[in-house]
């Protein structure tokens, strides 16, 4: 069997890119040219690596193996360069984080930071539920993860960096917005708008709901921070959020965070990684990094 290292990240673009013109794309040469090294890939073989239906892609049980193999040789290939570019002073490199969406509020500032620092690394940053972070943890596509809520069933490098504390928001002309210590009682009769189920936001909540034997009275569940908030200043309801959020302000854009009995529900951030992976340089400069910057400014607390 004689495939070539380029012809598996070729084949790494496919697996990832589910398209033979978008790989082709990813590795800089023509779509005939990344089209005939796929065939000879699979002459290679001896087995099909994948089938088309319907023009779309899909990888066959020895094609999903390759994949998996080509992930393990290019991860392998780029430690090694990235430990060669660390003793030359960590020059360049491709970072790849992955991040539940709340993350969105703060992690463009301590990926901007470090690039600022290190000028030439490129980093890619995915930005999904927590499903989907989850999805790309198991399959060890990427260098980092950061959550709120590690999946248990995994053995993971796991480091909590910083607090993720979850508020109970209003309109901002409900009378509970003008009130100090409100028990969770007084909100029997009121209606929940939260995040969606697998959310780390819902799951906190719902852990602490559980604790208090308050069972909460869901008008909806949206899968966008942003939703919730829309939802709350129109009047639907109560909402349920990570303070990031509300960009770490008591106030914004029509809601206020309320002082509610138990909140705010005390959470954090981690940084998760498969507990077998080894760090390449940049990503254990990227965690070190990052782990400092919150030292360094003001976050929202528990």
């Amino acid at each position: 069997m004689n495939v070539t290292f380029r012809q598996l990240r070729l084949f790494l673009a496919l697996a990832e890119t589910g398209s033979v013109s978008a790989a082709a794309k990813v590795m800089h040469v023509m779509q005939p040219t990344a089209s005939m090294q796929l065939k000879e890939m699979s002459l290679s073989v001896g087995l099909a690596l994948y089938e088309v239906i319907g023009k779309k892609i899909y990888l066959t049980d020895v094609g999903k193996e390759l994949a998996v193999t080509a992930r393990a040789v290019a991860q392998t290939w780029d430690a090694f360069e990235q430990n060669v570019d660390a003793a030359k002073g960590l020059s360049r490199g491709k970072l790849r984080v992955a991040v539940v969406s709340t993350a969105k509020y703060f992690m463009p500032h301590l990926i901007g930071s470090f690039c600022t620092k290190h000028p030439a690394i490129d980093v890619s940053l995915e930005i999904l539920n927590r499903d989907g972070v989850v999805h790309r943890l198991r399959e060890n596509l990427d260098d980092l993860y950061i959550m709120s809520m590690p999946p248990k069933d995994m053995d993971l490098g796991d480091e909590a960096f910083m607090p993720n504390p979850i508020v109970l928001i209003a309109p901002n002309a409900d009378p509970l917005a003008k009130r100090t210590q409100v028990g969770l009682h007084e909100l029997a009769q009121r209606r929940f708008i939260v995040r969606e189920k697998g959310s780390g936001t819902r799951m906190a909540a719902d852990q602490f709901f559980r604790k208090m034997k308050f069972r909460p009275d869901v008008r909806l569940e949206l899968g966008s921070n942003e939703a919730v908030k829309e939802s709350v200043a129109g009047g639907l309801g109560l909402g349920v959020v990570s303070r990031h959020a509300l960009h770490g302000h008591k106030k914004e854009n029509g809601v206020s965070v309320i002082d509610i009995e138990g909140f705010p529900v005390s959470s954090a951030w981690h940084i998760v990684h498969p507990a077998s992976k080894k760090l390449s340089p940049l990503a254990l400069a990227f965690k070190k990094h990052m782990i400092q910057e919150v030292g360094r400014r003001k976050w929202p607390q528990a």
